[in-house]
């Protein structure tokens, strides 16, 4: 099954807003409905495929030779068409499709994806790694240089090998995080990476990325469960990782993790796992401020126990709802203001229930109230649903775009108030004053993520709108002492500030790997790093 292309996941799973929501909307942001119908996939003019004879020939033999593993029709070009960031889906929502790809290619094995690769060098044509689509930072559209090869990875889906007595597996990168946990819960394993992508997204966009899932605080982000890659390369093949841990050299692991595409393709990727918890328990909790709720969760982090899932709202996030998606709209009267912190216990019945009383205790000397299981399970139940909602803003006329970052412990309180302020006066000066909205997600012993929501209404062009209030937040988050990026990727979006970050040495040093990988430059161009 494909995404939405206009939206987000499964069409079926799609829900307008509640009658109050719309309303708030209107009232306090001063969000108008539209009135124009929405287009339809099928008139959606898309120009004829650019691609030549012979270069359609070439990757076709490279797929295996089979039509149905070489699509130029209009739909397969649109589907492929950049990511699910708010600007990629104004800009599909209109029709707009200059940059449709000339074709996708599937390939099936890694020998086909260095054939399509030999392929497009040979004919001049540029490639995009195509794993769920689920980009949100440009990492989709890169710059366009003539036609263009889409890799859709998906016949790449199979459980390659499982150590149960080292405790890893090597899984392609075609793999959706939902097929490959239940491949692996076949042999009595879990991953334990569950972000807000995890229905859509795939092993080597995770890897691709440097993802982190939400229950990052038990099991780690995806690039620390990685133990070994596999990357086809214009030049070749490149193998990494063949232990646990090594003295030998640097760990050519971390060039392919968060190279986004723009040095070569995952073909497959040996990662860590963990046996199925026994039990799992979410519970709520609530603080004053988010001051208090954010000194509490560094305390666990530090000092442990650590839960297996933590994260905190501040007061807006919390008074809005958004910390259970599925029940926004629907405001309890029983839940005291303040920020609500969803934390999580999963493992064997002993551990959690041991982990969860040492974190009340903690919890409980920090200020936290308990609010019992059900927050909790509506967080767990709802926990993918955020992605949709921000369709339902969309169909309503709304602006709804998230952001993120990561910082040293020190340093969040100045970071979450630079970028809240640089998001709100700049769209404020715009004339759409909007509602931003935090919380922290991800939490290590030296610091923590910050993730923001932003809605407001859309102004006349609203990717132009959008674009100024997002060049003033990456200021404001280099500025505070921020990273461009914790777990969205760099893309296209990002790659200005993370020059920035990276300084002209860093960058010159990617550009060399990038050189000797990719010496034509026909991977994603643009996309992590400028062009020379």
């Amino acid at each position: 099954m494909d995404m939405l292309w206009s939206g987000w996941g499964d069409p079926a799973k799609a829900t307008p807003l509640p009658e109050s929501v719309t309303g708030l909307l209107h009232d306090l942001l001063g969000v108008k409905p539209y009135d124009a119908e929405p287009i339809a996939l099928d008139d959606i003019a898309v120009p004829d495929s650019p691609l030549g004879a012979a270069a359609r020939d070439a990757l076709l033999d490279a797929v295996g030779g089979d039509p149905a593993h070489l699509r130029t029709d209009a739909e397969s070009r649109i589907r492929h068409t950049r990511g699910k960031s708010t600007p990629d889906l104004l800009r599909i929502r209109t029709g707009d499709v200059d940059d449709t790809p000339a074709v996708v290619a599937l390939p099936a094995s890694h020998d086909e994806v260095l054939a399509v690769l030999r392929a497009c060098a040979e004919h001049g044509l540029t490639l995009v790694p195509f794993g769920g689509g689920t980009s949100v930072v440009g990492g989709l559209a890169p710059e366009r240089r003539g036609p263009s090869v889409a890799l859709d990875l998906r016949r790449m889906n199979r459980l390659l090998d499982l150590d149960p007595v080292s405790r890893t597996a090597t899984l392609q990168p075609g793999l959706r995080a939902p097929q490959a946990e239940a491949l692996l819960a076949g042999h009595g394993f879990t991953l334990g990476h569950f972000p807000q992508s995890y229905e859509w997204a795939t092993i080597g966009g995770f890897a691709a990325a440097r993802s982190s899932g939400q229950a990052s605080a038990g099991y780690g982000r995806f690039d620390e469960m990685v133990l070994g890659l596999t990357l086809a390369t214009p030049r070749g093949t490149l193998e990494t990782g063949r232990a646990p841990r090594s003295a030998a050299g640097p760990d050519l692991r971390q060039l392919v993790l968060g190279s986004e595409g723009a040095f070569g393709v995952i073909t497959s990727v040996t990662v860590r796992i963990r046996p199925v918890p026994q039990t799992r328990i979410y519970e709520g909790w609530r603080f004053a401020s988010f001051e208090e709720g954010t000194a509490a969760l560094r305390r666990l982090a530090q000092d442990g126990p650590r839960p297996t899932v933590l994260r905190l709202s501040d007061e807006t996030e919390t008074l809005i709802g958004l910390a259970q998606p599925d029940a926004i709209g629907a405001p309890d009267a029983a839940t005291p203001a303040g920020c609500q912190a969803i934390v999580g216990f999963e493992g064997t019945e002993e551990d959690t229930t041991h982990r969860r009383r040492r974190a009340a205790e903690v919890l409980t000397a920090c200020g936290g109230t308990p609010l019992g299981q059900e927050p909790g399970e509506r967080w767990a139940h709802g926990r993918y649903s955020a992605p949709y909602l921000r369709d339902a803003l969309l169909d309503a006329g709304a602006f709804a775009e998230t952001l993120e970052t990561a910082a040293f412990w020190s340093r969040i309180p100045e970071l979450y108030a630079a970028v809240r302020g640089a998001l709100t006066a700049a769209l404020t000066e715009a004339g759409t004053p909007p509602l931003v909205m935090c919380h922290i997600s991800h939490v290590y012993e030296n610091g923590a993520s910050l993730y923001f929501t932003v809605v407001s209404a859309q102004g006349e062009d609203p990717v132009a709108h959008w674009a100024p209030a997002k060049r003033a937040a990456g200021e404001a988050i280099l500025a505070a002492g921020g990273t461009i990026t914790h777990h969205h990727g760099v893309g296209t979006d990002h790659r200005d500030w993370y020059v920035r970050e990276a300084g002209p040495l860093g960058i010159d040093a990617l550009r060399a790997v990038k050189r000797q990988l990719d010496p034509a430059g026909l991977l994603n161009p643009g996309v992590l790093l400028p062009a020379d």
